[in-house]
Formats: structure tokens, C-alpha cells, sequence
């Protein structure tokens, strides 16, 4: 798939997720909406989920596809790291990613990207994984920022 079919693709899904969550307050509510599109319309997305921060360190919240981890210290593997540099994390190969959590053998590439609250204030990360090697790039990064950005608050609020 090309960047900009892949490009053309989150902007359906942008604009599916943001018809959902139009006047929904509720955090789990807008995850499982964010979640429930990425999920069944993003080519290679195995596993697609939150984590929220909860005391210190990061709570499962909604997701789909096989079980996962339930919680995750800040700093230790792919999502503590996004959560702990406040950046997102791309990973080609989760084998060469120091730490790498296997919640599932399966994994092979994963994108982590950090959910920020209207305050500036980190709610959560949003993990994707993918059975494949090279899955997730620059436009995925790009794209979910701004995606994320919009539907919780203002830090990566793009056009994607």
C-alpha cells in the first residue's frame, strides 16, 4: 500500500471516529470508539489498544484483538518508552527493540503513540501492533498523532 492510500484510508477513518465521538465527554467511550475504526479499517492491525496512565504507570483500557498485557511500568517496553519520553515510538522490528514486552508472540512490528489531554497532561498511549515486520512508518505516526490530537485534546492536533 502506497503512503497516500494509506493516507486516504485515515482520513476515512478520522472522519468516522470523529462523527462518533462528537459530544461524547467520557474518555473510555471516545477510546473504544478510536479503537473499534483503527482496528477494522487499518490494514495489518493486529492488536489496537490503550493504555492508560493509572498511579504511575499504565493500566490496559479498551482494545481489540488478543489478550494483553494489564499493565506495563512506565519506562519498560515499546509503551512505557512512548509514555516516558512523551514522544511516539515506530518499531520496525520488535525483536531489535531493547525491553520489547511480548504480550503476544506474534508481534512483529508496533507503533506506540501518546494521548494527550486538553491540559497538556498525559492520559494514556495508544498501542498497534502488526504480525509483520516494517508495518508501521512515518505516515501512521503522522496520521495517529493528529487523529489522537483531536479527539482528546490540542498537543498533536494536525490535519494529519
Amino acid at each position: 500500500m502506497t503512503g497516500e492510500e494509506k493516507k486516504g484510508i485515515y482520513a476515512e477513518c478520522r472522519e468516522k471516529i470523529l462523527a462518533l465521538v462528537d459530544g461524547e465527554d467520557d474518555l473510555i467511550a471516545r477510546m473504544s470508539s478510536v479503537v473499534g475504526v483503527l482496528h477494522n479499517q487499518m490494514e495489518g492491525f493486529f492488536w489496537t489498544g490503550f493504555y492508560r496512565v493509572v498511579g504511575g504507570g499504565l493500566v490496559i483500557g479498551p482494545y481489540q484483538g488478543t489478550v494483553g498485557c494489564l499493565r506495563i511500568a512506565m519506562g519498560r517496553g515499546v509503551c512505557g518508552a512512548a509514555a516516558e519520553r512523551g514522544e511516539s515510538v515506530v518499531v520496525e522490528d520488535v525483536h531489535e527493540f531493547p525491553g520489547h514486552i511480548a504480550c503476544d508472540a506474534r508481534s512483529e512490528s508496533e507503533i506506540v503513540v501518546p494521548v494527550w489531554g486538553r491540559d497538556g497532561e498525559l492520559l494514556a498511549v495508544l498501542d498497534v501492533d502488526s504480525t509483520e515486520k516494517g508495518t508501521f512508518d512515518e505516515v501512521d505516526r503522522v496520521e495517529l498523532e493528529g487523529v489522537l490530537g483531536q479527539v482528546f485534546g490540542v498537543k498533536g492536533d494536525t490535519e494529519g
